[in-house]
């Protein structure tokens, strides 16, 4: 009987230490969106497969994809209109074809890369926020992103970032994002459904966050570096992050220089 009770003594413990690894190696109780591609850093450049990897093995819950349409309609993966700031040509996305788009090296080495490239790699690994920065209204094209998407197991627990003109495509088909005014609004239509919407805002208050998750809505705050040296924010980063906190805030999408106020 002694022996048995050691045993288990033996399994609880190294259950509990196990547990307490897994979350040491993430970083619970919050859930992180990688921006811009993964860990981005001077080491890994935005929107790779090195800063999505990085994304991966740190615990990052989801990675931010940043989609854009070739000029031959491919779906890739890239921030900017044009390919000035990191390949040094100066061409937008839509007046190239995906033939010359793949040859472009970047400064580190990287490549672009098109969506069905990144969405295998996240495939069972990691969840996706879509950055649908297409113009206009392409019903096969939409169709085409949801079907990549289905094909690796990346729709449910999907969020997008949409367009004015792609919103009512996607309503119901992928989680939304809202502003506050835009999810009171929302609540009213005859097919509405928390399901269909999140709050997405880089300022939320404990009211904010009190009236979103009471109506079901999950509420994701942004930490960019881009508002932060434009001036949009004044306060410190880390002032913001620890406000945020207070205010209920638990999934985040984050530069990755911010990721040690989560640690």
């Amino acid at each position: 009987m002694q022996r048995i009770k050691f045993l288990l003594i033996l399994l609880f413990s190294g259950c509990c230490n196990f547990s307490l690894l897994a979350q040491e190696s993430g970083f619970a109780p919050y859930q992180l969106i990688a921006h811009r591609g993964g860990v981005v850093n001077d080491t890994f450049p935005e929107n790779s497969l090195a800063a999505l990897e990085e994304a991966i093995k740190r615990g990052y819950d989801r990675v931010e994809v940043d989609v854009r349409l070739t000029k031959d309609s491919v779906l890739i993966t890239h921030h900017d209109r044009d390919f000035k700031r990191y390949y040094g040509v100066d061409r937008e996305v839509s007046a190239m074809t995906w033939e010359e788009i793949r040859e472009l090296t970047g400064r580190q080495g990287q490549h672009v890369l098109s969506l069905a490239t990144v969405l295998s790699h996240c495939q069972g690994k990691i969840k996706v926020m879509i950055d649908n920065k297409i113009s206009g209204f392409s019903k096969p094209l939409f169709d085409s992103l949801l079907a990549l998407l289905d094909a690796y197991g990346l729709r449910s627990g999907a969020l997008m970032i949409g367009t004015e003109a792609s919103t009512e495509y996607f309503t119901g088909k992928l989680k939304l994002s809202c502003s506050l005014d835009q999810l009171k609004e929302n609540r009213n239509r005859a097919d509405f459904s928390p399901d269909h919407y999140y709050l997405f805002s880089t300022a939320i208050s404990p009211q904010d966050f009190e009236w979103a998750t009471e109506q079901g809505f999950l509420v994701v705050a942004a930490v960019n570096a881009w508002v932060f040296e434009s001036g949009r924010i004044r306060e410190p980063a880390e002032m913001v992050v620890e406000n945020l906190k207070r205010a209920g805030v638990r999934t985040f999408q984050i530069d990755s220089v911010y990721e040690p106020f989560f640690r």
